[in-house]
């Protein structure tokens, strides 16, 4: 394995599996990734009606927490959405899936959102993962899962008929959201009104719990009427409203600038190079938001062959360690679990600006002993192979020589494995 090729499987990818073939191409196969369907689509991928009628249930029966349909299709769809990343062969688009996941954050700390995280990823991130980024960010504000998330299935205008009636009022949870996470970043210079604009046009944008197939319903007789101002860009009333201004925030030049800026921090450095980020920025613009591009772009970085220098998040590290010892997903009791131990759970991040993506906020001491204890108790399941074979057919190049005579010198081939998931150059990617 030469570096190269190295590079791509880390920095890029999950890991390697096992001894899956190499790539005789790193770059043509990072781009074939891009290019090609999504080899890790489920056969039965699940639903947000399906979510949601679990949800409905649960509040008709009112169920103890452990026993509810909601929490049901969660531990099993993400236990399937964990295999998908062990086993994927595409595993820069699943990346790419994840990285997206975390931009427009759903947690499941809201219990409500439970049964329809998975199908949030499903319907509204990976299809949309090498499109453009536009219809992403539809596909994303429609979905009741950002809807449940962000509160805005009961927003509503206080001078429409509902809100007339009712005098329920405005949320502009998902309006500030989108503004400040999303799309244009405090980089535009918003102001408050903006963000109360913004939300206005948004109300009517909810739910329909009590439909044969439950989903994204506009209620017109809750939006609030009238046109309304955003960034000094007037948008009509209705649901069209809501359309024009999301595709005017999806192409705005500060909306480029930072997505470029957040991809090559999560794919490149923490501090990400200037002129890198200038490429990415100039991509999306040039090509009206395509991430299949902006994608593309990043695999042609110089920056983003460099030594890495990025520590692996939880959630990376676990996935590259089961793919490093070629360990079938459906024989490690938990995934979800070990995960919530080492300090990502699943789906739950506990705000909605998602996980954190510099190493400072990964590497306390108590992050670390947690990961050397779980790899402790993981290598028990190396068996009789040649720890220092799988050191190489992993990291390749990337091994440093001391690591290498480390794992030679280990008492037992556990301590072997332990000492190989624990070096400094399996945790960075």
């Amino acid at each position: 394995m030469d570096a190269r090729t190295a590079q791509a499987l880390v920095r890029f990818g999950l890991g390697r599996r096992g001894g899956d073939p190499l790539p005789p191409d790193p770059t043509a196969w990072l781009l074939d990734q891009i290019r090609q369907p999504d080899p890790t689509r489920l056969d039965d991928p699940p639903t947000a009606a399906q979510g949601l009628l679990a949800l409905r249930e649960d509040r008709a029966t009112k169920p103890p927490p452990g026993e509810s349909r909601s929490r049901a299709l969660f531990k099993t769809q993400s236990a399937a959405q964990l295999a998908n990343a062990v086993t994927t062969p595409a595993p820069f688009r699943e990346r790419l899936v994840w990285f997206w996941t975390n931009h427009f954050t759903v947690s499941v700390k809201r219990g409500q959102c439970a049964a329809v995280a998975a199908a949030f990823i499903e319907e509204a991130i990976r299809p949309h993962v090498t499109a453009r980024f536009g219809d992403m960010l539809l596909a994303v504000m429609r979905h009741p899962a950002m809807l449940l998330y962000l509160d805005n299935a009961t927003s509503v205008g206080p001078d429409s008929p509902a809100g007339q009636k009712t005098h329920r009022g405005l949320n502009e949870n998902l309006a500030r959201e989108c503004m400040e996470l999303h799309t244009v970043s405090p980089l535009a210079g918003y102001s408050q009104t903006d963000v109360t604009s913004f939300a206005k046009i948004l109300t009517g944008w909810s739910i329909d719990l009590k439909a044969d197939s439950p989903g994204f319903r506009y209620r017109p007789f809750a939006h609030e009427p009238g046109g309304h101002i955003v960034l000094q860009h007037q948008f009509p009333p209705d649901e069209a409203g809501g359309v024009a201004a999301l595709a005017f925030l999806a192409n705005h030049p500060a909306t480029h600038r930072f997505l470029a800026t957040k991809l090559v921090r999560h794919f490149v450095a923490d501090d990400p190079p200037p002129a890198a980020v200038r490429t990415i920025e100039a991509v999306l613009r040039d090509t009206k938001g395509d991430l299949g591009a902006a994608s593309a772009a990043l695999v042609k970085l110089d920056a983003a062959w460099l030594p890495g220098t990025k520590l692996r998040t939880p959630m990376e590290y676990v996935v590259a360690s089961v793919r490093a010892l070629n360990s079938p997903p459906d024989q490690i009791p938990n995934l979800t679990g070990i995960l919530a131990g080492l300090g990502q759970p699943l789906w739950g991040a506990p705000a909605p600006n998602g996980w954190p993506d510099r190493a400072a906020d990964w590497s306390g001491p108590e992050a670390v002993l947690r990961r050397v204890d779980w790899a402790s108790g993981f290598a028990g399941r190396i068996g009789n192979r040649d720890v220092v074979e799988i050191a190489g057919d992993t990291l390749g190049p990337l091994l440093r020589p001391e690591t290498q005579e480390a794992i030679r010198r280990a008492g037992s081939r556990r301590d072997a494995t332990t000492l190989l998931l624990t070096s400094p150059e399996f945790q960075r990617r």
